[in-house]
């Protein structure tokens, strides 16, 4: 697989970086910590909604030294242990390596419009997903935070400083996961979006043709004309990405971009204060799959939580140089 890296060296270097190896093989190892659940949450925003989630207790927690937390959307992918993704495989094989500190995992489903969650849906979305994820609202993260995290934290604490939790997702779970750090970065400080919608999938008209809601093409319009927010925030896409009536994928993610860097360079140049996006991408060579950002994943986890590693860490891992092969 070749992956194109455009992301900037972590430290000051030229040489390329290889990407390291894989932390996963073709069959997943048992874990040191252990995966808790499924769960089922009833929720009062979304009401008769049911979702699942998961929970990855690390090895040797200890409620009175909180753990990081990595919270997931689309659980049902990122847990699935013969899926690309494999994120409480990572997070286990990470943290025994003592490369990211410990971490919580909490990885949860989209809802879906019934009384119980169907076993039967299995890998595919739930039915309120673009309700949920595509939306421009504080819905999904008056959930998150009133709902979703007091159920988690009255068995397992985590931290509550944003520098120490990530909101991830891939697709709409990207944008989900951004919206959630946009509107509340006292609360989230960090984002993984692999190949992220964010496109006009929750716009709706109404039959005059006036915009009833938006969808997630107005960001980089909202980056350039609103405050900067305190985000660590890693892009994937892949340039065969989606092309379709909601937009081009490829081409909204280099707007994400484009538009922090623009945001971070108008600030420099105003000479204000205030905090910066600390941002790095990857224009990877695929279409709208999980399996690149599945790649990526362990070096995205070691540069979201870089400055926390253990001393005697390597810090110049990859996400850097211009092309890998």
């Amino acid at each position: 697989m070749r992956i194109i890296l455009l992301a900037g060296a972590l430290l000051a270097s030229t040489a390329p970086v290889l990407m390291a190896a894989p932390v996963r093989g073709p069959a997943a190892p048992a874990l040191h910590g252990r995966l808790e659940g499924p769960f089922e949450l009833h929720s009062r925003v979304y009401p008769g909604t049911v979702r699942r989630y998961w929970v990855y207790v690390p090895a040797g927690y200890d409620p009175a030294q909180p753990p990081n937390l990595l919270l997931f959307q689309d659980g049902q992918r990122a847990t699935n242990p013969n899926g690309a993704l494999r994120v409480p495989e990572v997070l286990d094989s990470l943290i025994a390596r003592g490369e990211i500190p410990a971490t919580l995992g909490i990885f949860v489903t989209p809802g879906n419009r019934s009384a119980h969650y169907p076993d039967t849906l299995g890998m595919q979305n739930p039915d309120d997903r673009v309700d949920e994820y595509d939306s421009l609202s504080d819905a999904y993260s008056r959930m998150t935070l009133d709902e979703l995290l007091p159920a988690v934290a009255r068995r397992w604490r985590f931290a509550d400083d944003p520098r120490r939790r990530a909101a991830g997702g891939t697709s709409s779970g990207a944008i989900a996961s951004w919206t959630l750090a946009w509107r509340h970065p006292e609360a989230f400080g960090n984002v993984l979006s692999f190949i992220g919608s964010y496109t006009s999938i929750g716009l709706t008209l109404a039959p005059d043709g006036r915009p009833l809601a938006y969808g997630g093409d107005l960001y980089p319009g909202l980056i350039r004309k609103s405050p900067i927010r305190p985000l660590r925030v890693f892009l994937q896409d892949g340039r065969d990405d989606l092309d379709n009536e909601h937009g081009n994928w490829f081409l909204a993610n280099q707007q994400m971009l484009k538009s922090l860097e623009w945001a971070n360079a108008h600030a420099d140049a105003e000479r204000r204060g205030g905090p910066r996006y600390d941002v790095r991408h990857a224009w990877t060579a695929g279409g709208h799959s999980d399996a690149e950002g599945g790649a990526l994943l362990p070096d995205v986890l070691r540069w979201i939580w870089r400055d926390q590693r253990p001393a005697d860490a390597d810090v110049t891992r990859a996400l850097a140089g211009s092309q890998q092969r």
